[in-house]
Parts: C-alpha cells; structure tokens; sequence
C-alpha cells in the first residue's frame, strides 16, 4: 500500500469514526501538514492549499483544520500568544520554539518520563494528554543577532 493509500485510509477511518464526511479539501489539508511537518498556522496553511487547489477559502481551510482537530488526526499547538498551529505528529512528544525565528521542533520524550508523570498524579487522575513546550535559540537566530 502506498503512501497514499494510507493516507487516505486513515483519513476514512477517522471521519467514519466521527460520522463525518471525507471531502477532497480535508484530505488536501491533511497532506500539507504531512507533508511539511513545520508547524504551521491556519493562514500558512491557507497559502500552501491556495498553490494546490486555487478557489479554496480562508474558512475552508479552517473548518478543515477544526475538523481534523476534532477527528484526532492533528494537534493544535498553541505557544504564548502567538497563532495557533498544527501538528500532524500524535506521539507523545515536545515541543522546540525558538521565539526568534518561530520554528518548532518535535523533540521525542523518553517513556520513563512519561511513567515518571503517570506514577506522580494524584489518585484520582487519569493522564489525558501531555504538552510541554521547550525554548531555545537556533543558529540562525543567534548568528543574525551577531551580524
């Protein structure tokens, strides 16, 4: 099975789970985020489908994001008070932000940790999800900050 094909399964899967249509546009925008896995925001996002399928709109491609979201296919990322932004990566793991730049990183967490958290909540809790954003300064911040 190709890539593709995967894709598109899991794509099919997701929304049938959710009583909800597949349409062309959500599985455009879900590719984009596969695609370049960079964190974009809804308006990056808009930019890459435009190039892709030309009459899309703004709103669409919103809907289509909150749709993902809702399917469990895509994270939203959400960093002080910047835009929100989308990440297609459902592992356990972190986030890199340079604040200079704005990239992201996914930075993968090690399973003891994860089991350090679970052993530490509280009886009555059970783990949902796990967010954790790192800072730090990428070269290309740091080598124009010094031009």
């Amino acid at each position: 099975m190709t890539q593709t094909e995967q894709r598109k399964n899991r794509l099919h899967e997701a929304f049938t789970r959710k009583g909800m249509r597949y349409t062309k546009q959500r599985e455009q925008i879900y590719n984009i985020l596969l695609d370049k896995r960079d964190h974009p925001t809804a308006e990056e996002i808009f930019l890459r489908a435009r190039e892709r399928m030309g009459s899309i709109s703004f709103a669409t491609v919103y809907n289509c994001l909150d749709t993902l979201v809702e399917c469990d296919l895509v994270r939203q990322v959400h960093i002080d008070r910047e835009s929100t932004r989308y990440c297609p990566n459902l592992s356990d793991h972190a986030h890199l932000h340079c604040p200079q730049t704005g990239e992201i990183h996914d930075i993968t967490l090690p399973t003891d940790l994860l089991e350090n958290i679970r052993e530490q909540l509280p009886e009555d809790f059970t783990l949902g999800s796990v967010e954790i954003l790192i800072r730090g300064t990428s070269h290309k911040a740091q080598n124009s900050k010094a031009s």
